[in-house]
């Protein structure tokens, strides 16, 4: 009995590191579609069970705007600023100053 106890708790663990690695790595809006279906099934529980609130906060949760890294826009790093819209910078080379400490040979 406490090898089986011992390795459905290991299994347990297994599975939770996954779905939390892929919850962590995989798309922005798994997450959203995710909590969306838990908020449902947790609406059609018995009320006996009395987990219809829990399923409102979580409905909640899947509704919120999640914010990106930076606190800001959700979109870092995928607009590029109209100056640089050719992926390419091109200063003159006449614009470009010497160091006084550079060599001339």
């Amino acid at each position: 009995m406490n090898a089986w106890l011992d390795d459905s708790l290991v299994g347990v663990v297994l599975l939770g590191s996954a779905l939390y690695a892929l919850a962590a790595l995989g798309p922005k809006n798994a997450r959203r579609r995710v909590l969306a279906a838990l908020a449902a099934f947790l609406a059609r529980t018995p009320a006996a069970l009395r987990l219809h609130a829990a399923g409102q906060r979580i409905a909640r949760a899947a509704d919120a705007k999640t914010q990106g890294a930076c606190g800001g826009c959700d979109n870092c790093g995928s607009a590029t600023p109209a100056a640089n819209a050719g992926g390419e910078i091109k200063v003159p080379i006449s614009s470009i100053a010497r160091s006084p400490h550079s060599r001339q040979d």
